[in-house]
């Protein structure tokens, strides 16, 4: 059995019981944690030593939220509302995707995302209108070598004369249930499957009732968009709670717009909530429901959202998400007082948690990842803190969330298996796989803006 062992490192476990460690070893035997400890002895038997001197070990990254497909147009809607997005992305871009696009730019973005230390993606593909468009996605996160989780969603262009909206179609039972027998079907594999569907926010009260109960009958997580004007069904929600439906296993993206009195309900039924902080501010949206959350003893999960917007580094979202409820809270009390808040209401741990334990948690994997825990999988990542931006270090929590960068990530590992070593993803023919990216990427715009023309 293959052994690593890690000595001498600074550990943050985000495990409760073995807490943060100023000089630790970690082991790790086959694919899992064995053991995280100071001073580990794995006696005469052989095993990689790697000097952690200098370094933060931590749980790897958990995005709980990323439109992989946009990974070839980074930056292309920097500049859209929402309103814009839905337009010119659903209606415009997304319809000229071939099965080949989807799959280098999953492939591509996923690449990305183990470079900035994510070692679990949730992938809501929600541009698929053929098998081959799934399975190319689904190709592309297992080529990668990430853990994710593919959340299977429905593409949303405008309906042509004689088809019904987008908002008016079931999920499709027989593709979910393809997957399951098939790519997918391993419930404990390094590839799961999850369904991103409408909800009642973007969908008729029968299709919302149709994909809520296949996400149960199946037992498979059912994550929804919630927010962007007005509701497709008012009082959609409260309908399927009074039948049931609502509880563990549901997962609430945005949510901005929820009012208080649902938020409870849903947060005493179990709903787990992601936000994406930044895209969030910048598409209008509104503030995140971070503080919100909070004040109601849950925590959220953090996600990406949109590389055809902004950046993939969750570190990144997470100072976000921090920074901007710590201002609104110090707002609130300024406007109460008249005075600066005597301590801050957010200190640096919880966001930590919110992109490792709380990623676990949304996803029904707690006992699998999350945290640096013996028995658990072993996915980590090295961080040097003796680079400059981060030295010297006086709260290492603070290091990881206030001032570590994709530059600070040295090494990560899935599954007890390295992908990233001194500084340098292990994937070959990397330049070529972006050759075809910015092809792939190239095209898309040239397609798009042909049909503008023509129209």
């Amino acid at each position: 059995m293959r052994r690593t062992l890690i000595k001498s490192a600074t550990v943050i476990s985000m495990d409760d019981v073995i807490g943060d460690l100023s000089t630790g070893d970690v082991l790790v035997e086959g694919s899992r944690i064995a053991d995280v400890r100071p001073s580990i002895d794995v006696g005469s038997g052989e095993a990689e030593i790697i000097d952690g001197t200098g370094r933060i070990v931590i749980p790897g990254l958990i995005n709980a939220h990323m439109h992989t497909w946009q990974t070839g147009l980074r930056g292309y809607a920097a500049n859209w509302t929402l309103l814009e997005y839905f337009r010119r992305m659903h209606a415009g871009l997304a319809t000229v995707f071939r099965s080949d696009d989807i799959h280098i730019a999953t492939l591509v973005g996923a690449l990305n995302q183990i470079n900035c230390g994510t070692t679990t993606l949730v992938d809501w593909c929600h541009n698929n209108p053929t098998p081959d468009h799934t399975d190319a996605a689904v190709r592309g996160l297992i080529e990668s070598g990430i853990r994710a989780a593919f959340f299977h969603g429905s593409p949303k262009p405008e309906p042509k004369p004689g088809e019904p909206h987008f908002s008016e179609i079931p999920h499709p039972r027989r593709e979910v249930e393809r997957l399951l027998a098939g790519p997918l079907a391993d419930r404990d594999g390094l590839v799961t499957l999850g369904l991103a569907i409408l909800g009642p926010h973007y969908s008729t009260l029968d299709v919302a009732m149709h994909d809520f109960r296949l996400a149960r009958e199946l037992k498979l997580i059912a994550s929804m968009h919630q927010g962007g004007g007005p509701a497709k069904t008012p009082g959609g929600w409260e309908k399927l709670i009074e039948a049931g439906l609502v509880g563990a296993g549901i997962n609430i993206v945005h949510g901005n717009d929820l009012p208080d009195e649902l938020l409870d309900r849903m947060v005493d039924l179990g709903v787990s909530f992601s936000v994406t902080p930044e895209n969030e501010m910048i598409q209008g949206h509104g503030f995140p429901i971070t503080g919100r959350l909070l004040k109601r003893g849950v925590r959220p999960t953090i996600g990406i959202d949109l590389e055809s917007v902004l950046a993939g580094d969750l570190f990144s979202a997470a100072r976000i998400a921090l920074s901007m409820q710590r201002a609104l809270d110090n707002a609130e009390t300024r406007k109460a007082s008249g005075m600066i808040p005597a301590t801050t209401t957010i200190p640096v741990r919880e966001a930590l948690r919110w992109i490792t334990t709380e990623g676990a948690r949304m996803l029904g994997r707690e006992t699998q990842i999350g945290s640096l825990t013996p028995g658990k999988l072993a996915d980590l990542v090295i961080i040097n803190a003796s680079d400059l931006n981060l030295f010297p270090v006086h709260d290492p929590v603070a290091t990881v969330v206030m001032q570590t960068s994709l530059a600070n990530i040295e090494a990560v590992m899935i599954g007890g298996a390295w992908k990233k070593r001194n500084g340098r993803l292990l994937v070959e023919a990397l330049e070529s796989k972006k050759e075809l990216l910015a092809q792939s990427g190239r095209r898309l715009v040239q397609d798009i803006e042909r049909q503008g023309r023509a129209a």
